[in-house]
């Protein structure tokens, strides 16, 4: 809900003070009874609320997703299913699903990408984290580049794409096994990087612990690290230190 299009709707007189006031009465948040729905978080912090799509009833799931696309409001979910996709998809036909980032979205006005976040990965196994951070930071209208598979085992590759990776304003380095790279990383730049440890590796790994440990006891310096999987958040992160490297207040 746009307060502003609701007031210059009222003073246009394509909508009257009565029908202006009972869709204000949504504000601060509208009550599903199961969920209450933050329609006006990005007139707070720029960004909108996100759905945590794991765990949901499918009738409060649908309601929560209707409830935006009814409103003509852009919302994205992470961590969905194939499933919660082919549920929605009969009732709102502009839901979009990527089953790599596992992100069910619905955004009628894709943004031109600003500024520039490189996400980058160790390995391939840990493209999926990483893709969730990617579109994430993408939805929220930031330009993003990908660079996958340049794990300190072949550092090489690493060093080979050096010059585009301090192009960015903000890294996300997402990182299983051992979780070394984003030391390394925070080692040849000078701007801040978000470590994702990934729950990617063997039985000593214990599901990403191995590589949280390794990332919050970096010697190097200007590293900041999230939760285990955590591509989202990693994002969310990256999208405010973009936006303020580019002093914009979309």
């Amino acid at each position: 809900m746009d307060v502003s299009k609701i007031l210059n709707e009222i003073k246009n007189g394509t909508l009257t003070v009565l029908e202006g006031e009972k869709l204000l009465k949504n504000l601060p948040y509208e009550d599903l009874g199961y969920a209450k729905l933050d329609h006006h978080r990005k007139l707070r912090t720029k960004v909108g609320e996100v759905i945590f799509c794991g765990g949901k009833a499918d009738e409060h799931l649908l309601g929560i997703y209707r409830s935006f696309y009814e409103k003509g409001e852009d919302i994205m979910g992470t961590r969905g299913t194939k499933e919660q996709f082919e549920l929605l998809k009969p009732q709102i036909p502009t839901v979009m699903f990527d089953p790599i980032s596992r992100i069910i979205k619905i955004q009628k006005n894709p943004r031109e990408g600003i500024g520039n976040i490189v996400v980058c990965t160790a390995g391939t196994a840990d493209i999926p984290v990483a893709e969730e951070a990617a579109q994430t930071a993408e939805f929220f209208g930031a330009k993003v580049t990908r660079i996958y598979d340049v794990g300190v085992a072949g550092i090489h590759r690493l060093l080979s794409q050096l010059e585009e990776i301090q192009s960015a304003n903000c890294i996300v380095a997402v990182a299983g096994m051992e979780g070394a790279l984003g030391s390394v990383v925070a080692g040849l730049v000078d701007m801040p990087v978000i470590a994702v440890p990934t729950s990617v590796g063997y039985g000593a790994n214990f599901g990403g612990v191995s590589a949280l440990l390794t990332m919050i006891n970096s010697c190097a310096n200007g590293i900041a690290v999230v939760n285990i999987d955590n591509g989202y958040g990693a994002a969310y992160m990256a999208t405010q230190i973009n936006r303020l490297a580019v002093k914009t207040d979309e």
